[in-house]
């Protein structure tokens, strides 16, 4: 695949559609574009790494160079919230290539809601299921086989059986998977179908162009109208590009901030606010067996049995390297808990939360985001936790270790003893790879910043094909949502639906 560096805006450029980013949302837009005869441009802030480059970094280089801010983005919490930490990706493919490839559909429950309190009458499971066939075989969507469960996911099973609650089978965007659990750091034998293997290779090759190192600070407008989009290449050169349509698609964490800039969502006052995140929380198991956990699909199974909770239980588990980073202690102590890390199981669970998050504008480039966590989240966390623990116990676990910054993994007894509710927020390890919502859409002008088809309220050929368009979370990981809907807004461009 062709990508073009900053030096081609040395000179102004024209194009048909200009699309704002390379990820879920940019990449099937432009390839579904492309593939209807218009002429598109992509712009993308981060570098190019092909995929052979991607397999041979390391997850330390992968952090500095594909990551944004080198993994260390942060939703500051307010009041009773934790601090979370944020991943999200920076180069041609967006975050796309750092998932662990996870995709699930809209729960039913979800569109209900979005129907019902956000006027999106055609999100029903049969008005979508056009976009995710398509979306699907695209990516090469199938189900994770049991024998590709690490170890440490199948002592989870265990351990949930005896609870009496099961996990599922969970379904990614993968073809010849071998297991290596490398998702989040570039998959070393490029079976997992990101974008930068799918859908932007099926761009480039209608006519597409995508350029990287192209940094947008604003839309352009003329007498109500988008005209294309100024900005700064990564040498701080300014450049312009004129187009007759612009297609943001800058992420939940930048779209907004681009937007604002451009004078953009006035008129709802949503621009910016809405931010979801499902906060993720981990706890390991250490077991007498040694787990090697890193061997088998980094994600495969979850579990749904306290949806009603906002709890939704996920397998995942991280490189060596990695995992040992997350072992408390120092010195003599550290080197000895980290010596146990091939005895070590992991699972994780996110919540379904409402929303609290805020995105404004930062000192620097980056923005200023702050997230306050709904009563009903937070009172939540301490139910997760016993969840994941109680299973690990339930599987043959020695002691747990908790994301509780300064506690000492504890056993079953200790474990009992402990006062969850107790534990202040700022002493909690959250983590989220799921930022949602900050340009909602919705039927209202008054109340989203996009209409059901993605376009702007306030500029008729300004579209926003991202995950900043949905106007709730969804419970499960967001990756085909964010794909399915760019999917249903670039056939209505085109008047392919």
């Amino acid at each position: 695949m062709k990508v073009l560096g900053p030096e081609a805006l040395a000179r102004p450029l024209e194009a048909g559609t200009v699309i704002v980013g390379s990820g879920a949302g940019g990449a099937v837009v432009a390839a579904e574009l492309a593939e209807a005869g218009e002429d598109v441009l992509v712009l993308e802030e981060g570098d190019h790494h092909p995929p052979e480059a991607l397999a041979a970094m390391s997850p330390a280089e992968s952090l500095r160079r594909v990551w944004r801010d080198g993994g260390t983005a942060l939703a500051v919490g307010l009041g009773d919230t934790p601090h979370i930490a944020v991943q999200l990706g920076r180069a041609v493919g967006g975050s796309s290539i750092l998932t662990g490839g996870v995709c699930f559909r809209i729960p039913e429950a979800v569109l209900a809601e979005w129907r019902e309190r956000h006027g999106l009458a055609d999100y029903t499971p049969e008005g979508l299921e056009p976009f995710y066939r398509s979306v699907e075989e695209a990516i090469h969507v199938e189900e994770v086989p049991e024998a590709a469960r690490s170890r440490s996911t199948a002592l989870f099973a265990e351990g949930a059986r005896a609870l009496g609650y099961a996990l599922k089978p969970i379904r990614r965007n993968t073809l010849g998977c071998e297991g290596r659990g490398l998702c989040n750091f570039g998959c070393p034998h490029q079976a997992k179908r990101s974008v930068d293997l799918t859908y932007l290779p099926r761009a480039v090759a209608a006519g597409a162009r995508i350029v990287s190192g192209a940094r947008v600070d604003r839309v352009e407008l003329r007498h109500g109208r988008a005209r294309g989009v100024v900005g700064r290449t990564a040498a701080g050169r300014r450049f312009r590009v004129r187009a007759g349509r612009v297609v943001v698609a800058a992420g939940a964490w930048h779209t907004p901030l681009l937007l604002r800039r451009s004078g953009i969502g006035r008129r709802s006052g949503q621009v910016g606010r809405n931010m979801t995140l499902h906060p993720a929380f981990r706890v390991s198991g250490l077991f007498e067996e040694r787990v090697d956990g890193w061997k088998g699909a980094l994600q495969s199974a979850f579990a749904d049995a306290f949806e009603d909770e906002g709890i939704t239980l996920v397998s995942f588990f991280v490189p060596p390297s990695v995992l040992v980073s997350t072992i408390p202690g120092a010195g003599p102590r550290f080197v000895e808990e980290a010596r146990r890390a091939g005895h070590l199981a992991v699972f994780g669970g996110i919540l379904h939360d409402e929303g609290g998050g805020r995105v404004r504008r930062g000192p620097g480039r980056e923005p200023l985001v702050t997230y306050r966590m709904a009563r009903r989240d937070r009172a939540a966390v301490p139910r997760l936790l016993r969840l994941l623990a109680e299973t690990w116990f339930a599987a043959g676990a020695r002691r747990v270790y908790l994301p509780v910054a300064g506690l000492d993994p504890v056993d079953a007894d200790a474990f009992a003893r402990l006062d969850l509710e107790s534990v202040p927020a700022r002493k909690l390890e959250c983590t989220s790879q799921h930022p949602l919502g900050t340009a909602r859409m919705g039927a209202d002008p008054e109340s989203a910043v996009v209409d059901p088809d993605g376009r702007s309220w306030e500029v008729p050929n300004l579209y926003v094909a991202d995950g900043s368009v949905l106007p709730t979370s969804l419970g499960v990981n967001p990756q085909l949502a964010i794909m399915t809907v760019a999917a249903r807004i670039a056939w209505r461009m085109v008047g392919k639906a």
